[in-house]
């Protein structure tokens, strides 16, 4: 292996040829390696990566795969990714060759995980499951792995969680009452329990996108914040770009609010704040006013669940949410339409009744 020291920084380094995907013959040199060592892991790590085959180490695997996820991937998605990579997943197989790693090395893996079941959200543990399983189906696709191990091994948790956590209207109220010394937290989770948009959508709003005369907020991006840099971006789907009516008393609300704030552009952002704010508001306000405790996003559902209550469709919900189809919004609410159940025999019976001329309408058949 052409190895080598630096004898200035005390280092060591690798230089060596390969060929490229076009067969060009490239020289790569790597500096910086505390050990002789890992420069020499190092040199056979790329090469393996090289030459497409699957006997690469897990984490070389990776950061092929991170490299295409990061071009197809929204910003904000691809960090979410990662960070459940570099956290969850490649302590335990970083060091595996991929091909090496079978569905009883994944099932240890998720014994693992299990073992700390009361730290992770059945939901969650499912999401940790599927990004191994993606990594494994990249390698399928692009490098020959003849089987996914985590597919063979089955999947662990839930897919959706076993019960939605909301406010009502009247605990909704409770909490912004405790919040009445900061405008701003009351501003903030008034818009998003009276409108239910995303947080992200609500810390991208600018004065600009709210329409005091048509009454109306316009939801055209979405705010995060990536390691030290605040970062616009398009709404999570195409369907989430849309526009929202909202009742005067949330208008009144967003007008005073605006009016606190020193030397203001309408063109910059309303709410300069993170969602750390978000969840240290919401900390307080329930600790304050002993509301029970939600997420941040929950305050979301909180919104349609209140909509379902007043009787508004599915596909209307789905609209004002911004989800991508009606199929979505029934698969996250249909729980909570069985409470109108009772309300359709109680209609139809109103059909039925004499003082509607009901039995006229029903034909009872012939008894003979």
């Amino acid at each position: 292996m052409p190895v080598y020291k630096d004898e200035k920084r005390k280092t060591w380094f690798c230089t060596f040829r390969y060929k490229d995907w076009t067969g060009t013959v490239v020289q790569h040199k790597k500096r910086g390696f505390d050990k002789k060592s890992d420069a020499v892991q190092y040199e056979r790590d790329f090469l393996k990566k090289q030459s497409g085959t699957c006997d690469m180490a897990f984490g070389s695997m990776v950061e092929l795969y991170m490299e295409h996820c990061k071009a197809r991937l929204r910003a904000t998605t691809f960090e979410g990714k990662k960070y459940l990579i570099d956290s969850k997943v490649l302590p335990f197989f970083k060091d595996l060759p991929v091909n090496a790693i079978t569905a009883a090395t994944v099932s240890k893996w998720q014994n693992e995980l299990l073992d700390y079941e009361s730290d992770y959200a059945p939901t969650y543990l499912k999401t940790i499951n599927n990004q191994l399983s993606a990594i494994f189906n990249y390698a399928k696709r692009y490098y020959g792995l003849a089987v996914n191990p985590a597919t063979v091994a089955g999947s662990i948790g839930k897919k959706s969680a076993e019960a939605m956590q909301f406010w009502t209207q009247g605990e909704f109220q409770t909490f912004t009452a405790a919040l009445g010394d900061r405008p701003a937290a009351f501003a903030v989770f008034s818009t998003l329990f009276w409108t239910g948009m995303r947080s992200g959508e609500l810390l991208a709003l600018t004065l600009d996108d709210v329409n005091f005369e048509a009454k109306t907020i316009s939801i055209t991006k979405s705010y995060a914040r990536i390691g030290c840099k605040d970062v616009i971006s398009p709404p999570k789907t195409p369907k989430s770009r849309r526009v929202i009516t909202v009742p005067d008393f949330l208008l009144d609300i967003i007008r005073d609010y605006a009016g606190r704030l020193y030397d203001y552009k309408p063109s910059e952002r309303l709410f300069e704040y993170t969602k750390h704010f978000l969840q240290y508001e919401m900390d307080r306000g329930c600790k304050l006013s002993g509301v029970k405790k939600i997420r941040v996003h929950d305050v979301r559902h909180s919104h349609a669940s209140l909509l379902i209550e007043l009787g508004f469709s599915p596909l209307l919900i789905s609209e004002r949410l911004g989800h991508e189809n009606v199929e979505t919004t029934l698969e996250i609410y249909a729980h909570l339409y069985p409470n109108k159940h009772g309300e359709v025999s109680g209609k139809l019976d109103a059909l039925y009744s004499p003082k509607n001329g009901g039995e006229n309408n029903i034909n009872p058949g012939n008894p003979e």
